[in-house]
């Protein structure tokens, strides 16, 4: 079973298979936006279309959260692009935004 959940310790959303860490998006918050600046999924996961599992629930906590979407990594940006609809909570990659990210990890 497919599992995401947010642990605010590490700053990320874990994906879980089967009760085993397969790969997260790590994210920064900025004011009102969530940065997702990196996301992975581990090789021995690959090829199951779970990198969409984790960036789909994640997009839906920064939805639920009321905050706005950065997304500096670029499988999230290929994601919001091939899933216009899931844009709305999404603002653009900014020059200002990717120098915090580097300032910040």
């Amino acid at each position: 079973m497919n599992e995401v959940k947010q642990n605010d310790q590490k700053s990320r959303y874990e994906l879980t298979v089967d009760g085993e860490l397969a790969g997260f998006a790590q994210y920064a918050d900025r004011g009102g936006q969530r940065v997702v600046y990196h996301t992975e999924v581990f090789p021995a996961f690959g090829g199951r279309g779970l990198s969409n599992v984790l960036v789909t629930e994640a997009l839906a906590d920064v939805r639920t959260s009321g905050k706005r979407l950065v997304p500096v990594c670029p499988l999230v940006a290929a994601f919001v692009e091939k899933h216009p609809e899931q844009g709305d909570v999404a603002d653009p990659v900014t020059p200002e935004v990717e120098e915090w990210v580097k300032k910040t990890q």
